[in-house]
C-alpha cells in the first residue's frame, strides 16, 4: 500500500489523529480505508494491485458499503489510475460509471484543481459534488471523441459529411468522406498544436491555407507574402511543425528570436541569426521518405531519415550542439 499511502495523507482532511484514515482489520472488513471528517466516513476507497485493470467487479465491496455509509466518494485505485465515484444517477447508490479519472503517471493538469478540494486544510466535498456531474460527462464526452478521432465509426461521419454535403449519403459518399474525416482530425490536432508551439515560444504567425483538392497535402504559409515571389516554392504545415520542433529544441540554448526559417525549393532551412552561413539543420521534405540534416563542426551535412516529426527529438542533442559552433 506504500505508492498510495501519499494520496491518502493529502486527501486526510485532518492534520492529525491516527483515527481519522480508519485501515482495514484483519478480519470482518471489505474496504482498505474510510476517510473520516468530524467522526462521519466521507470516502471509501479499495485498494488493488499495482497494475491490475479496474472495472466493477473490482468495486463489488464499493457498492455494499457505499450504501450503508454516509459516505458520499468511494474510490478504486491501483496506486496509478483512480477512479472516483459518487451517487449522481441514484441517492445513496453509487454510480457504474466513475465523474473523476485520474492516472498518477499521465496527469491531466486541468483535473488538479478539482483533487485539491480533497486534500487537507482544503477539504470542500460539497464543491466537489457540486462538479461531480460536469466532469463524469465531460470526460465520457473527451473519451468518446478521443475514439472518433481514432476511428469514426458510421454515424460520425454521416453527421460531419452532412455539415459540409448536401448530396445523399451513398455507400460512395460514405467511403470518400470516411478518408477525409480521418484526414481532417489528423490535420486539426497538427493546427492545435502548432498553434500551442507558437504560443510557448511566442512564435511568429502562421496562417494556414486550404487546400485546392480535398486530397491535397496541407499547405501553410509564413509569410504569404514573400512566399508569393518565391516561384515553385511551397512551405508546407508539416515543414512548420518541424521547424518549431527544431526550434524548441534548440531555445535552450540561444535566444528563439535567433532561430529562423529559410524555404528553398530543395530543402526548409533551420537558421541562427537568419545567416546561411550558420545552418542549424535542413528539412529534405520534398520526396515520400523524408530527412531531417544536422551539421557538424565543419559544416558538414548529415541526413537521417525519419518516419515521424517526433524523431527529430532524437536528435536534440546534436540540435543543440550546432548552435554552439557559430557562438
Amino acid at each position: 500500500m506504500a505508492c498510495r499511502h501519499p494520496l491518502l495523507r493529502e486527501t486526510n482532511p485532518h492534520t492529525s489523529g491516527v483515527n481519522q484514515t480508519r485501515g482495514r482489520p484483519k478480519r470482518g472488513e471489505k474496504i482498505d480505508y474510510a476517510i473520516m471528517n468530524e467522526g462521519e466516513v466521507q470516502i471509501l476507497i479499495e485498494c488493488k494491485r499495482h497494475g491490475d485493470e479496474l472495472s466493477l467487479r473490482h468495486a463489488s465491496q464499493l457498492f455494499r458499503y457505499f450504501a450503508v455509509t454516509h459516505a458520499r466518494i468511494a474510490l478504486l485505485t491501483n496506486g496509478d489510475d483512480y477512479h472516483f465515484y459518487t451517487d449522481l444517477d441514484a441517492p445513496n447508490r453509487m454510480d457504474e460509471k466513475p465523474f473523476l479519472v485520474l492516472k498518477v503517471t499521465d496527469l491531466d493538469a486541468n483535473l488538479i484543481r478539482e483533487l485539491a478540494k480533497l486534500a487537507k486544510g482544503t477539504f470542500d466535498l460539497e464543491s466537489v459534488l457540486n462538479a461531480a456531474e460536469e466532469l463524469k460527462y465531460i470526460g465520457e464526452l473527451k473519451r468518446v471523441l478521443g475514439a472518433q478521432f481514432v476511428e469514426p465509426d458510421v454515424e460520425w461521419v454521416r453527421f460531419l459529411t452532412s455539415q459540409v454535403y448536401g448530396g445523399s449519403f451513398t455507400q460512395r459518399v460514405r467511403d470518400q468522406f470516411t478518408g477525409l474525416v480521418v484526414k481532417a482530425h489528423k490535420q486539426f490536432l497538427a493546427d492545435r498544436v502548432n498553434d500551442r508551439l507558437k504560443a510557448a515560444l511566442g512564435g511568429q504567425a502562421v496562417e494556414p491555407v486550404s487546400a485546392a483538392s480535398s486530397l491535397s497535402e496541407p499547405v501553410a504559409e509564413a509569410d504569404l507574402e514573400q512566399s508569393e515571389n518565391r516561384d515553385g516554392i511551397t512551405t508546407t504545415l508539416e515543414e512548420l511543425e518541424a521547424f518549431q520542433i527544431v526550434r524548441a529544441i534548440v531555445c535552450s540554448e540561444v535566444a528563439v528570436g535567433r532561430v529562423a526559417q529559410r524555404d528553398t525549393k530543395s530543402y526548409f532551412g533551420v537558421l541562427l541569426d537568419d545567416n546561411n552561413r550558420k545552418p542549424i539543420a535542413r528539412l529534405h521534405f520534398n520526396t515520400s521518405q523524408r530527412y531531417l540534416g544536422t551539421f557538424d563542426e565543419d559544416k558538414n551535412e548529415t541526413r537521417h531519415p525519419i518516419e515521424t516529426l517526433e524523431e527529430i527529438y532524437d536528435h536534440a542533442e546534436t540540435l543543440r550542439q550546432t548552435v554552439h559552433y557559430y557562438d
